[in-house]
Protein backbone atom coordinates (compact mmCIF):
# COMPACT_ATOMS: atom_id res chain seq x y z
CA UNK A 1 0.00 0.00 0.00
CA UNK A 2 1.49 3.25 -1.25
CA UNK A 3 1.51 5.67 2.09
CA UNK A 4 2.02 8.86 0.11
CA UNK A 5 -1.22 8.48 -1.29
CA UNK A 6 -4.61 8.01 -0.14
CA UNK A 7 -5.50 4.50 0.90
CA UNK A 8 -8.37 3.19 2.51
CA UNK A 9 -6.69 2.53 6.24
CA UNK A 10 -5.98 6.63 5.92
CA UNK A 11 -10.21 7.12 5.10
CA UNK A 12 -11.06 5.21 7.88
CA UNK A 13 -8.77 7.09 10.50
CA UNK A 14 -9.95 10.33 8.69
CA UNK A 15 -13.74 9.96 9.56
CA UNK A 16 -13.05 8.65 12.72
CA UNK A 17 -11.21 12.17 13.83
CA UNK A 18 -13.97 14.03 12.01
CA UNK A 19 -17.01 11.91 13.36
CA UNK A 20 -15.09 12.46 17.13
CA UNK A 21 -14.58 15.95 16.74
CA UNK A 22 -18.63 16.24 15.57
CA UNK A 23 -19.82 13.99 18.90
CA UNK A 24 -18.09 16.02 21.07
CA UNK A 25 -18.93 19.16 19.64
CA UNK A 26 -22.41 18.41 20.14
CA UNK A 27 -22.03 16.94 23.68
CA UNK A 28 -20.02 19.82 24.98
CA UNK A 29 -22.53 22.57 23.24
CA UNK A 30 -25.60 21.44 23.44
CA UNK A 31 -27.81 24.11 24.19
CA UNK A 32 -25.25 26.79 23.43
CA UNK A 33 -25.23 29.01 20.01
CA UNK A 34 -23.08 26.96 18.92
CA UNK A 35 -25.52 24.02 18.25
CA UNK A 36 -28.42 23.88 16.11
CA UNK A 37 -31.53 25.12 17.72
CA UNK A 38 -29.16 25.74 20.74
CA UNK A 39 -29.88 29.58 22.67
CA UNK A 40 -28.94 31.92 20.37
CA UNK A 41 -28.10 29.82 17.43
CA UNK A 42 -27.42 32.04 15.21
CA UNK A 43 -28.86 29.92 12.59
CA UNK A 44 -32.48 30.13 13.40
CA UNK A 45 -33.87 32.86 11.39
CA UNK A 46 -32.30 30.75 7.93
CA UNK A 47 -33.32 27.68 9.31
CA UNK A 48 -36.05 27.70 11.41
CA UNK A 49 -37.68 24.16 11.13
CA UNK A 50 -34.22 23.12 11.19
CA UNK A 51 -34.34 19.42 12.50
CA UNK A 52 -31.32 16.80 13.24
CA UNK A 53 -30.94 14.25 10.97
CA UNK A 54 -31.32 11.66 13.68
CA UNK A 55 -34.44 13.24 15.33
CA UNK A 56 -32.89 14.82 17.70
CA UNK A 57 -29.71 16.30 18.82
CA UNK A 58 -28.44 12.92 21.48
CA UNK A 59 -29.33 10.94 18.96
CA UNK A 60 -26.92 12.38 16.62
CA UNK A 61 -24.22 12.66 19.19
CA UNK A 62 -24.51 8.54 19.33
CA UNK A 63 -24.79 7.96 16.11
CA UNK A 64 -21.10 10.28 15.38
CA UNK A 65 -19.83 8.65 18.59
CA UNK A 66 -20.41 5.26 16.96
CA UNK A 67 -19.25 6.02 13.96
CA UNK A 68 -16.26 7.09 15.50
CA UNK A 69 -15.90 3.68 17.20
CA UNK A 70 -16.34 1.75 14.25
CA UNK A 71 -14.28 3.15 12.09
CA UNK A 72 -11.59 3.88 14.49
CA UNK A 73 -11.79 -0.05 15.38
CA UNK A 74 -11.05 -1.45 12.02
CA UNK A 75 -7.99 0.57 12.28
CA UNK A 76 -6.53 -0.31 15.14
CA UNK A 77 -7.45 -4.05 15.25
CA UNK A 78 -5.15 -3.87 11.68
CA UNK A 79 -2.07 -1.89 13.64
CA UNK A 80 -2.32 -2.52 16.98
CA UNK A 81 0.64 -5.24 16.86
CA UNK A 82 2.64 -3.30 14.46
CA UNK A 83 3.18 0.42 16.41
CA UNK A 84 6.63 1.38 15.62
CA UNK A 85 8.93 -0.05 18.44
CA UNK A 86 10.15 2.49 21.60
CA UNK A 87 13.46 2.03 23.34
CA UNK A 88 12.07 4.77 25.39
CA UNK A 89 16.13 6.01 25.24
CA UNK A 90 17.62 9.19 23.64
CA UNK A 91 20.64 8.11 21.06
CA UNK A 92 23.27 10.16 21.82
CA UNK A 93 26.35 8.39 19.92
CA UNK A 94 26.37 7.05 16.25
CA UNK A 95 27.33 3.55 17.98
CA UNK A 96 24.19 4.02 20.40
CA UNK A 97 21.34 1.56 19.04
CA UNK A 98 18.54 4.11 17.71
CA UNK A 99 15.24 4.96 18.77
CA UNK A 100 12.73 3.30 15.54
CA UNK A 101 9.73 5.81 17.47
CA UNK A 102 12.42 8.83 17.76
CA UNK A 103 13.56 8.15 13.92
CA UNK A 104 9.64 8.24 13.24
CA UNK A 105 9.73 11.45 13.63
CA UNK A 106 13.15 12.65 11.61
CA UNK A 107 13.55 10.61 8.91
CA UNK A 108 13.61 10.70 4.64
CA UNK A 109 11.46 8.06 4.16
CA UNK A 110 8.28 6.58 6.00
CA UNK A 111 7.26 4.05 3.46
CA UNK A 112 8.57 1.33 5.95
CA UNK A 113 7.14 2.33 8.62
CA UNK A 114 3.45 0.39 9.19
CA UNK A 115 2.25 2.58 11.89
CA UNK A 116 2.46 5.48 9.23
CA UNK A 117 -0.62 5.95 7.32
CA UNK A 118 -0.35 8.54 5.71
CA UNK A 119 3.20 11.09 5.08
CA UNK A 120 4.42 13.63 3.14
CA UNK A 121 7.54 13.52 1.37
CA UNK A 122 9.80 16.18 0.94
CA UNK A 123 13.29 16.33 -1.81
CA UNK A 124 16.21 17.73 -1.30
CA UNK A 125 16.22 21.11 -3.24
CA UNK A 126 12.49 20.55 -4.32
CA UNK A 127 10.35 20.71 -1.60
CA UNK A 128 11.77 21.46 1.79
CA UNK A 129 11.02 22.99 5.65
CA UNK A 130 12.86 24.05 8.38
CA UNK A 131 10.96 21.62 11.13
CA UNK A 132 15.14 20.69 12.00
CA UNK A 133 16.14 24.03 12.38
CA UNK A 134 13.20 24.69 15.24
CA UNK A 135 14.01 21.29 16.48
CA UNK A 136 17.76 22.39 16.77
CA UNK A 137 16.90 25.66 18.24
CA UNK A 138 13.88 26.59 19.86
CA UNK A 139 11.14 26.07 18.71
CA UNK A 140 10.32 28.95 17.11
CA UNK A 141 9.84 30.61 20.06
CA UNK A 142 6.91 28.28 20.94
CA UNK A 143 8.33 25.26 23.34
CA UNK A 144 6.37 23.21 26.00
CA UNK A 145 4.93 25.09 28.76
CA UNK A 146 5.71 24.21 32.56
CA UNK A 147 2.03 22.63 32.86
CA UNK A 148 2.40 20.14 30.36
CA UNK A 149 6.23 19.26 31.43
CA UNK A 150 4.05 18.89 34.86
CA UNK A 151 0.98 16.71 33.16
CA UNK A 152 3.59 13.52 31.72
CA UNK A 153 3.05 10.96 34.45
CA UNK A 154 5.79 8.84 35.69
CA UNK A 155 7.14 5.64 34.66
CA UNK A 156 5.23 3.81 37.60
CA UNK A 157 1.99 5.77 36.00
CA UNK A 158 1.43 8.44 39.00
CA UNK A 159 0.90 11.60 38.77
CA UNK A 160 3.81 14.29 39.60
CA UNK A 161 1.91 15.51 42.40
CA UNK A 162 1.89 12.00 44.57
CA UNK A 163 5.52 12.18 44.45
CA UNK A 164 6.39 15.29 46.32
CA UNK A 165 6.20 19.09 45.59
CA UNK A 166 6.96 20.08 41.46
CA UNK A 167 9.73 22.13 42.88
CA UNK A 168 11.76 19.35 45.11
CA UNK A 169 9.75 16.00 44.79
CA UNK A 170 10.72 13.13 46.55
CA UNK A 171 13.60 11.46 44.64
CA UNK A 172 11.69 9.30 42.54
CA UNK A 173 10.20 12.82 41.36
CA UNK A 174 13.67 15.00 41.14
CA UNK A 175 12.03 18.04 41.03
CA UNK A 176 12.22 20.57 38.65
CA UNK A 177 14.93 22.78 39.16
CA UNK A 178 17.23 21.38 36.43
CA UNK A 179 16.00 20.39 33.39
CA UNK A 180 17.76 17.21 33.27
CA UNK A 181 15.19 16.37 36.52
CA UNK A 182 12.52 16.31 35.19
CA UNK A 183 13.27 13.87 32.95
CA UNK A 184 13.98 11.58 34.99
CA UNK A 185 12.01 8.46 35.75
CA UNK A 186 9.20 10.24 33.72
CA UNK A 187 7.18 8.82 30.33
CA UNK A 188 9.74 8.12 27.94
CA UNK A 189 7.54 10.35 25.56
CA UNK A 190 8.51 13.68 27.65
CA UNK A 191 12.17 12.19 28.41
CA UNK A 192 13.29 11.45 25.25
CA UNK A 193 11.91 14.91 23.76
CA UNK A 194 12.66 17.18 26.00
CA UNK A 195 15.79 19.01 25.30
CA UNK A 196 18.35 19.32 28.21
CA UNK A 197 21.58 21.00 28.50
CA UNK A 198 24.67 19.32 27.47
CA UNK A 199 22.67 16.40 24.70
CA UNK A 200 24.11 16.02 21.41
CA UNK A 201 21.43 16.96 18.59
CA UNK A 202 23.34 15.87 15.60
CA UNK A 203 25.41 12.68 15.61
CA UNK A 204 26.18 11.67 11.74
CA UNK A 205 27.36 13.90 8.53
CA UNK A 206 29.08 16.33 11.89
CA UNK A 207 30.94 17.95 9.74
CA UNK A 208 28.52 18.71 6.33
CA UNK A 209 28.81 22.28 5.86
CA UNK A 210 24.96 22.08 4.42
CA UNK A 211 23.59 22.47 7.73
CA UNK A 212 24.40 25.79 8.96
CA UNK A 213 21.23 25.81 11.14
CA UNK A 214 22.83 22.90 13.45
CA UNK A 215 23.17 22.78 16.67
CA UNK A 216 25.54 20.11 16.96
CA UNK A 217 25.51 19.87 20.98
CA UNK A 218 22.37 21.63 23.24
CA UNK A 219 23.38 24.30 25.26
CA UNK A 220 21.32 26.39 27.92
CA UNK A 221 17.87 27.43 26.51
CA UNK A 222 18.34 30.94 24.88
CA UNK A 223 15.82 33.04 26.57
CA UNK A 224 17.25 36.54 26.49
CA UNK A 225 16.87 37.17 22.79
CA UNK A 226 13.81 38.15 22.97
CA UNK A 227 11.03 37.85 20.46
CA UNK A 228 13.92 36.54 17.38
CA UNK A 229 12.86 32.99 15.87
CA UNK A 230 15.48 31.75 17.57
CA UNK A 231 15.04 32.35 20.95
CA UNK A 232 13.10 30.21 23.67
CA UNK A 233 10.13 31.42 24.99
CA UNK A 234 9.59 29.07 28.20
CA UNK A 235 13.13 27.85 28.40
CA UNK A 236 11.38 24.07 28.00
CA UNK A 237 11.56 23.12 24.07
CA UNK A 238 10.94 19.66 22.25
CA UNK A 239 13.58 17.92 19.66
CA UNK A 240 10.76 16.19 18.10
CA UNK A 241 11.13 16.67 14.44
CA UNK A 242 15.11 16.54 14.63
CA UNK A 243 17.15 14.67 13.08
CA UNK A 244 20.99 13.39 13.76
CA UNK A 245 22.18 14.15 10.79
CA UNK A 246 23.76 17.35 10.04
CA UNK A 247 22.86 17.47 5.98
CA UNK A 248 18.89 18.05 7.06
CA UNK A 249 19.58 21.58 8.80
CA UNK A 250 20.04 23.72 6.04
CA UNK A 251 18.49 27.12 6.19
CA UNK A 252 14.45 26.41 4.61
CA UNK A 253 16.35 23.28 3.17
CA UNK A 254 15.08 20.37 5.58
CA UNK A 255 13.76 17.22 3.73
CA UNK A 256 12.75 14.60 5.92
CA UNK A 257 9.27 13.38 6.12
CA UNK A 258 6.09 14.68 7.56
CA UNK A 259 3.85 12.33 9.12
CA UNK A 260 0.65 12.87 8.55
CA UNK A 261 -1.83 10.61 10.22
CA UNK A 262 -0.73 7.24 12.01
CA UNK A 263 -2.36 4.13 13.62
CA UNK A 264 -1.43 5.17 17.25
CA UNK A 265 -4.35 7.73 16.85
CA UNK A 266 -7.25 5.10 15.76
CA UNK A 267 -6.67 3.52 19.24
CA UNK A 268 -7.03 6.81 20.98
CA UNK A 269 -10.07 7.67 18.77
CA UNK A 270 -11.23 4.35 19.93
CA UNK A 271 -10.96 5.02 23.59
CA UNK A 272 -12.30 8.05 23.75
CA UNK A 273 -15.06 7.71 21.99
CA UNK A 274 -16.27 4.53 23.31
CA UNK A 275 -15.53 6.15 26.65
CA UNK A 276 -18.08 9.10 25.86
CA UNK A 277 -20.65 7.15 24.10
CA UNK A 278 -21.15 4.64 27.02
CA UNK A 279 -19.65 6.02 30.14
CA UNK A 280 -17.12 2.37 30.66
CA UNK A 281 -14.06 1.51 29.90
CA UNK A 282 -14.31 -1.74 27.80
CA UNK A 283 -12.30 -4.35 26.94
CA UNK A 284 -11.16 -2.97 23.86
CA UNK A 285 -10.47 0.65 25.34
CA UNK A 286 -8.49 -1.19 28.18
CA UNK A 287 -6.42 -3.41 25.54
CA UNK A 288 -5.90 -0.11 23.03
CA UNK A 289 -4.65 2.05 26.32
CA UNK A 290 -2.33 -0.52 28.13
CA UNK A 291 -0.80 -1.04 24.33
CA UNK A 292 0.22 3.16 24.07
CA UNK A 293 1.35 3.24 27.71
CA UNK A 294 3.82 0.16 27.12
CA UNK A 295 5.23 1.48 24.12
CA UNK A 296 5.34 4.79 26.13
CA UNK A 297 7.07 2.85 29.14
CA UNK A 298 4.70 3.55 30.94
CA UNK A 299 3.43 1.36 33.49
CA UNK A 300 0.51 -0.11 31.87
CA UNK A 301 -1.78 -0.04 35.23
CA UNK A 302 -4.17 2.42 33.91
CA UNK A 303 -6.79 1.71 37.05
CA UNK A 304 -4.03 2.91 39.66
CA UNK A 305 -3.28 6.31 37.70
CA UNK A 306 -7.02 7.00 38.11
CA UNK A 307 -7.18 6.11 41.30
CA UNK A 308 -4.33 8.58 42.09
CA UNK A 309 -5.61 11.21 40.31
CA UNK A 310 -6.38 14.42 41.81
CA UNK A 311 -8.33 16.75 39.52
CA UNK A 312 -7.86 19.70 41.02
CA UNK A 313 -4.23 19.22 40.74
CA UNK A 314 -4.57 18.35 37.04
CA UNK A 315 -7.08 21.83 36.53
CA UNK A 316 -3.83 23.46 37.39
CA UNK A 317 -1.62 22.17 34.63
CA UNK A 318 -4.61 21.29 31.82
CA UNK A 319 -7.17 23.10 30.04
CA UNK A 320 -8.41 19.63 29.43
CA UNK A 321 -9.48 19.27 32.95
CA UNK A 322 -12.01 21.41 31.70
CA UNK A 323 -15.39 21.09 30.08
CA UNK A 324 -18.08 23.89 29.94
CA UNK A 325 -16.12 25.97 32.98
CA UNK A 326 -16.10 23.11 34.96
CA UNK A 327 -13.38 20.53 36.10
CA UNK A 328 -14.19 17.37 35.34
CA UNK A 329 -15.25 14.87 38.16
CA UNK A 330 -14.21 12.10 35.52
CA UNK A 331 -11.21 10.93 36.39
CA UNK A 332 -11.30 8.02 33.56
CA UNK A 333 -12.44 10.45 30.95
CA UNK A 334 -9.64 13.12 31.78
CA UNK A 335 -6.93 10.76 31.69
CA UNK A 336 -7.89 9.33 28.37
CA UNK A 337 -7.61 12.77 27.34
CA UNK A 338 -3.79 13.52 29.36
CA UNK A 339 -2.85 10.20 26.79
CA UNK A 340 -4.07 11.83 24.22
CA UNK A 341 -2.38 15.40 25.16
CA UNK A 342 1.34 13.48 25.51
CA UNK A 343 1.13 10.93 22.54
CA UNK A 344 0.06 13.49 20.35
CA UNK A 345 2.74 16.34 21.45
CA UNK A 346 3.29 18.35 18.04
CA UNK A 347 1.26 16.95 15.71
CA UNK A 348 -1.01 19.52 15.42
CA UNK A 349 -4.46 18.29 17.75
CA UNK A 350 -4.31 20.50 20.88
CA UNK A 351 -6.14 23.42 19.53
CA UNK A 352 -8.56 21.34 18.17
CA UNK A 353 -9.49 19.14 20.79
CA UNK A 354 -9.50 21.85 23.43
CA UNK A 355 -12.32 23.32 21.33
CA UNK A 356 -14.43 20.49 20.78
CA UNK A 357 -14.02 19.60 24.50
CA UNK A 358 -14.98 22.98 25.41
CA UNK A 359 -11.89 23.53 27.65
CA UNK A 360 -11.64 27.19 28.27
CA UNK A 361 -14.71 28.82 29.40
CA UNK A 362 -12.73 29.38 32.79
CA UNK A 363 -10.53 31.38 30.81
CA UNK A 364 -13.32 34.01 30.32
CA UNK A 365 -13.59 34.58 34.33
CA UNK A 366 -10.20 33.54 35.14
CA UNK A 367 -6.96 34.74 33.39
CA UNK A 368 -4.32 31.74 32.83
CA UNK A 369 -1.01 32.98 33.37
CA UNK A 370 1.76 30.56 30.77
CA UNK A 371 4.77 29.88 32.38
CA UNK A 372 8.04 27.64 31.74
CA UNK A 373 10.96 26.39 33.39
CA UNK A 374 12.02 27.11 37.00
CA UNK A 375 14.08 30.09 36.35
CA UNK A 376 14.46 31.85 39.47
CA UNK A 377 16.28 30.87 42.83
CA UNK A 378 17.30 27.86 41.44
CA UNK A 379 20.65 26.88 39.29
CA UNK A 380 19.50 27.42 36.28
CA UNK A 381 19.41 31.37 36.94
CA UNK A 382 23.27 31.29 37.02
CA UNK A 383 22.92 30.18 33.65
CA UNK A 384 22.70 33.36 32.01
CA UNK A 385 25.85 35.31 34.57
CA UNK A 386 28.50 35.39 31.50
CA UNK A 387 25.61 35.32 28.44
CA UNK A 388 26.25 37.23 25.82
CA UNK A 389 22.96 38.95 26.61
CA UNK A 390 22.49 38.37 29.98
CA UNK A 391 19.31 38.69 31.63
CA UNK A 392 17.27 41.75 32.45
CA UNK A 393 14.19 41.18 34.38
CA UNK A 394 13.68 44.99 35.40
CA UNK A 395 9.92 45.28 33.66
CA UNK A 396 10.74 47.43 30.67
CA UNK A 397 10.43 47.22 27.38
CA UNK A 398 13.60 46.19 27.56
CA UNK A 399 13.30 43.45 29.52
CA UNK A 400 13.83 40.08 28.47
CA UNK A 401 12.53 38.11 31.08
CA UNK A 402 9.84 37.73 33.44
CA UNK A 403 10.78 39.53 37.34
CA UNK A 404 10.84 36.85 40.36
CA UNK A 405 8.14 39.25 41.59
CA UNK A 406 5.44 37.74 39.06
CA UNK A 407 6.87 33.72 39.55
CA UNK A 408 9.96 31.77 39.84
CA UNK A 409 8.56 29.98 36.84
CA UNK A 410 9.68 32.62 33.72
CA UNK A 411 6.84 33.63 32.60
CA UNK A 412 7.06 34.82 28.92
CA UNK A 413 4.44 36.93 28.03
CA UNK A 414 4.74 38.93 31.19
CA UNK A 415 7.99 40.49 30.96
CA UNK A 416 6.85 44.29 31.07
CA UNK A 417 2.94 45.59 31.97
CA UNK A 418 2.22 46.41 27.98
CA UNK A 419 3.33 43.43 26.78
CA UNK A 420 0.18 41.14 25.57
CA UNK A 421 -0.81 38.57 27.88
CA UNK A 422 0.81 40.50 30.91
CA UNK A 423 -2.14 39.87 32.68
CA UNK A 424 -2.90 37.05 31.92
CA UNK A 425 -4.10 34.43 29.22
CA UNK A 426 -8.31 35.00 28.38
CA UNK A 427 -11.28 34.16 26.25
CA UNK A 428 -14.05 34.97 24.47
CA UNK A 429 -16.86 32.31 23.65
CA UNK A 430 -16.68 33.32 20.23
CA UNK A 431 -13.25 32.24 19.95
CA UNK A 432 -14.46 28.43 19.45
CA UNK A 433 -15.43 29.51 16.26
CA UNK A 434 -13.24 31.73 13.88
CA UNK A 435 -15.55 35.09 11.67
CA UNK A 436 -17.00 34.58 8.19
CA UNK A 437 -15.85 37.58 6.30
CA UNK A 438 -18.26 40.03 5.31
CA UNK A 439 -17.72 39.65 2.07
CA UNK A 440 -18.98 36.46 2.09
CA UNK A 441 -22.72 38.16 2.86
CA UNK A 442 -22.64 40.94 0.49
CA UNK A 443 -21.56 38.06 -2.04
CA UNK A 444 -24.26 36.22 -1.31
CA UNK A 445 -26.89 38.54 -0.45
CA UNK A 446 -30.03 38.01 -3.01
CA UNK A 447 -30.66 42.05 -2.44
CA UNK A 448 -27.45 44.16 -3.54
CA UNK A 449 -25.07 44.27 -0.58
CA UNK A 450 -28.00 43.74 1.87
CA UNK A 451 -26.08 41.62 3.81
CA UNK A 452 -29.05 40.64 5.77
CA UNK A 453 -30.66 39.14 2.63
CA UNK A 454 -27.74 36.26 2.44
CA UNK A 455 -28.38 32.81 3.57
CA UNK A 456 -24.90 32.54 5.70
CA UNK A 457 -25.48 33.13 8.87
CA UNK A 458 -22.76 34.46 10.96
CA UNK A 459 -20.56 32.36 13.76
CA UNK A 460 -21.96 32.65 17.34
CA UNK A 461 -21.44 36.28 19.16
CA UNK A 462 -19.30 37.74 15.74
CA UNK A 463 -20.48 40.99 13.84
CA UNK A 464 -21.66 40.81 10.62
CA UNK A 465 -18.90 44.36 10.18
CA UNK A 466 -15.87 44.61 9.06
CA UNK A 467 -13.03 44.66 11.83
CA UNK A 468 -15.38 44.58 14.71
CA UNK A 469 -14.81 42.44 17.75
CA UNK A 470 -16.64 39.73 19.22
CA UNK A 471 -19.69 40.51 21.61
CA UNK A 472 -18.96 37.39 24.41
Amino acid sequence: MATTRINRDFALLLKSRVALFEGTWLKYFKGTAFVPGGSEWPGTAVYSSYEYPGGSIDNEINYFLDQAMTASKEVAEAYKGSLTENTGLLQQADSDPANPYYDMFAQEDLSGVPEVLLWRQYARGLSTHNVNAAASRGNYRIGLTRGFVNNFLMADGTPVYANGTYADGNGYYRGDKEIADVRINRDSRLAIFLKEPGQKNILFEVDNTEGTEAVIEQGYPAITLGDGERGYATGYAIRKGGSFNRKYYGNGAGYTAAVSYRATEALLNYMEASYERNGTLDATAQEYWQTIRRRSKVSDNIFATIAATDMSKEAENDWGAYSAGQVLTDATLYNIRRERRCELLAEGFRYMDLCRWRSMDQLITTPYHVEGFHLWNTPMERWYDDAETPILADGSSNANVSSVSRSEYLRPFERYPDQSGYNGATWKMAHYLRPIMVKQFQVSASSGADVSTSLLYQNPYWPVVADEPATK
